[in-house]
């Protein structure tokens, strides 16, 4: 390869950090999809068994062409995965996740 190709292949990366928070990542199981003309917003909120209050836990704010690129990655992502691991399973009509998670609600 020569030094005009190599300097052109280090042009186009990118260095990314993550930081040790951030990496711990911040649990989900909900998310919530709304937009604009300009933009998408999908706020992740974590659901508790019992609890009928739930706190965004993250934020994020696409343009429509990141939001569309995103689900393109997301579908590319979910069919390798799915074939290595078969169908993900998921239930259609009816809410998507019960307030009580299928167990009992908690009393106090």
């Amino acid at each position: 390869m020569s030094d005009n190709q190599n300097q052109n292949q280090n042009q186009n990366q990118i260095n990314i950090e993550l930081d040790e928070e951030i990496a711990q990542g911040i649990y989900s199981n909900l998310a919530v999809i709304t937009h604009s003309q300009s933009e998408f917003i999908i706020d992740f909120i974590r659901l508790m068994p019992g609890i009928p209050k739930a706190k965004v836990k993250a934020r994020i704010v696409l343009t429509p062409e990141h939001a569309k690129r995103l689900l393109l990655a997301l579908k590319d992502n979910i069919a390798k995965f799915e074939s290595v691991n078969g169908p993900i399973k998921t239930i259609s009509g009816g809410p998507m996740m019960p307030m009580t998670f299928g167990g009992q609600t908690a009393q106090a």
